[in-house]
């Protein structure tokens, strides 16, 4: 029992250290990059001698210039876990369509459970989204739009679906130039 209440009293003054807005700067070659803690799950395994504990952490990396980068990570003890989460987001980043401040046209994204509606927003209207979809946005650098999260609230469902949408997003100049691309220019 003495394990299980300090390994929750661990947990818990991590996360009044993070405070609601855990996110940290950090400086890399390519520019500044932003990163978001927005999971960390505590899981116990029952043994012989009591309970062992391990957590996880999914974080999302961004220079809100439109790169973002996903990660999820696993260690005994939190800050590992956030450590292996923000490295495995540095190597997965790429890079999405964006029109100025706000998404190029609406899409829904799906994955698992999890499903994303993103609508694009005029200008002072901020960031409508709660929990992933939020610090995806914010670490895209989007700063207008309108989103609605349905089906499954799974955190890691929900950054994928949000993900998939804006896989699935093209400004008007990329579609204008694929149409007006001749065969062998074609993408």
């Amino acid at each position: 029992m003495n394990d299980f209440k300090k390994s929750e009293k661990k947990a818990n003054n991590f996360r009044k250290k993070q405070g609601s807005d855990a996110s940290h700067s950090i400086k890399l070659e390519r520019g500044e990059l932003k990163e978001k803690v927005i999971h960390v799950n505590r899981c116990a395994k029952v043994v012989q001698g009591g309970r062992r504990f391990g957590f996880a952490a999914l974080v999302v990396v961004g220079d809100q210039k439109g790169r973002i980068g996903v990660g999820y990570g696993k260690a005994k003890e939190v800050p590992e876990a956030i450590k292996k989460g923000t490295e495995r987001a540095k190597k997965n980043m790429t890079s999405f369509q964006l029109n100025e401040a706000t998404v190029p046209h609406m899409a829904i994204g799906v994955s698992d459970g999890g499903c994303v509606l993103l609508r694009p927003a005029a200008p002072g209207t901020g960031v409508i989204a709660g929990g992933g979809v939020r610090a995806v946005l914010e670490m895209l650098g989007v700063k207008d739009v309108l989103t609605k999260s349905m089906g499954s609230n799974n955190q890691i469902s929900v950054v994928n679906a949000t993900l998939d949408a804006l896989g699935k997003m093209r400004t008007y100049a990329l579609i204008k130039r694929i149409r007006t691309a001749t065969g062998d220019e074609v993408v």
